[in-house]
């Protein structure tokens, strides 16, 4: 059942949610309001985090890292949604692009050098990364796409709400067929990879759990998005920015935690793939969906024609992730790299 840790964890997430619902309707500054419900949202995702943790822990290592980064992600499609119903469709797509970049950059990174100081070089698992990688670099080309035939004034251009509709199709068609591979047991994996304590929880505790940590997330994510414009104005940082890392950080606190726990431990091969799944069902969901999503229900115009510096900075940070994870191995200095250039992307957004 429930361990102290745990009760401690669903406490602090009730408080937070009450917190953040006393800030919205009681009118609270938008500053102290934007943080409290920052904080819940991270909450709310490493309780739906642990909820599935326990859950995986009876189906199956494959389904968890599917099901962890598909639920993981539940906090930032809401977060998007109200996003766009408010108008922000800077903010979403700065916010759907700085997920991938933290995660690729910010948490792999972290990952590469908590685990390689503690560890030394570590082990990626040659063909499993090497196929996540391509996948990526798939699905970020398939983003560029509308993006250069926009710029360079191309016929599809004046139609890339269609165009973008097309391409989203495309990519939840490739997500699909690339499920047989992400729920393949690796049976070196299972047996000599991470090692897992018996579940304490039994199944309908984490499905309860589950439930009402993602309903909170819901209301809390509206909440989130009504203090963030004010938010914004007195802090003066930009929409891009604050999609871009604000956002991206809050919303994706699941893979932050998890992977560098993971490469802690000594489990780089999990950790790399817990980390990757992330970005993958970004790509190749979570922005699909809002496309799709934002044509059906009429909310600010969605599509995946993204900003120059938005495009090169994706390509950049896939780039380098592939080329370090192609020979199979990680060093913290190739980490570190990997922080370095999230810092830099980070900083020159500050501004706009």
């Amino acid at each position: 059942m429930l361990t102290r840790s745990d009760s401690i964890r669903l406490g602090g997430g009730a408080a937070l949610v009450a917190a953040a619902g006393l800030a919205h309707y009681a009118g609270w500054n938008s500053v102290v309001a934007f943080v409290v419900a920052a904080g819940a949202i991270a909450l709310l995702a490493t309780l739906v985090g642990l909820s599935v943790e326990q859950l995986g822990d009876s189906f199956g290592a494959g389904a968890t890292g599917v099901l962890q980064s598909a639920l993981g992600n539940l906090p930032e499609l809401f977060i998007c949604i109200f996003s766009l119903r408010a108008g922000l469709d800077d903010v979403v797509r700065a916010a759907l692009v700085g997920s991938i970049l933290a995660n690729l950059l910010l948490v792999l990174g972290l990952a590469f050098v908590v685990g390689g100081l503690r560890h030394g070089t570590q082990q990626l698992g040659s063909e499993r990364a090497r196929t996540i990688v391509v996948l990526m670099l798939l699905s970020v080309a398939a983003w560029t796409i509308p993006s250069l035939a926009h710029f360079v004034h191309t016929p599809a251009a004046d139609h890339e709400r269609a165009f973008s509709l097309i391409v989203s199709v495309v990519l939840l068609a490739l997500f699909a067929l690339s499920l047989p591979f992400s729920l393949r047991r690796d049976s070196g994996t299972e047996s000599a990879g991470p090692q897992h304590e018996p579940p304490r929880w039994p199944v309908w505790l984490a499905i309860g759990i589950l439930g009402v940590s993602g309903a909170a997330a819901a209301f809390v994510s509206d909440w989130f998005v009504v203090a963030l414009e004010p938010t914004m104005d007195s802090v003066g940082i930009s929409q891009a920015f604050a999609g871009l890392v604000v956002v991206a950080i809050a919303g994706n606190a699941v893979e932050n935690v998890v992977g560098v726990q993971l490469a802690a431990s000594g489990n780089s091969e999990y950790a790399f793939s817990i980390v990757l799944n992330s970005p993958i069902q970004i790509a190749l969901v979570l922005a699909p969906v809002l496309v799709i999503v934002s044509q059906v229900f009429g909310l600010a115009a969605f599509t995946l024609v993204l900003s120059p510096m938005l495009v090169v900075s994706l390509l950049l940070a896939v780039v380098l992730a592939a080329f370090i994870a192609f020979d199979g191995e990680s060093t913290w200095l190739e980490g570190a790299s990997l922080i370095a250039l999230y810092g830099i992307i980070a900083a020159s957004f500050w501004w706009g």
